[in-house]
């Protein structure tokens, strides 16, 4: 007879627990990439937040078509609400490189316009 913690590894798929790392990698990368688009746009509050949710439901909309085959809880143990959620990790990582971006691109844009300035001066 098997015992309950044999019944428990056995429901653990190693493939599948690799291709959920892989989720969670995509995930992230998909809130660098919104942060960064969002600091070099200069969107403030709620637009820059906009952007982040709209980042999170096209990837999950991208990875439901492509990769689940529009079977989300065949792959994932949570089902879509799984694959839609961003974790806490991804919009504290979004927000981080958000404000990466946007003092770097404001610090570069005071900079070129008063160099701006000074050359149309004359």
């Amino acid at each position: 007879m098997a015992t309950t913690t044999d019944n428990a590894a056995q429901l653990i798929f190693a493939p599948n627990v690799l291709h959920n790392q892989a989720l969670t990698s995509v995930k992230f990368l998909s809130s660098c990439f919104a942060g960064a688009v969002a600091g070099i746009l200069g969107l403030e509050n709620w637009l820059g937040f906009a952007l982040f949710i709209a980042s999170i439901v096209s990837t999950s909309f991208i990875i439901y078509a492509i990769n689940c085959r529009g079977k989300p809880a065949k792959y994932l143990p949570g089902g879509l609400g799984e694959l839609v959620n961003p974790g806490q990790d991804n919009i504290f990582t979004f927000i981080l490189v958000w404000t990466l971006f946007y003092g770097a691109h404001l610090r570069l844009f005071r900079r070129s316009t008063r160099i701006y300035a000074t050359l149309t001066r004359y």
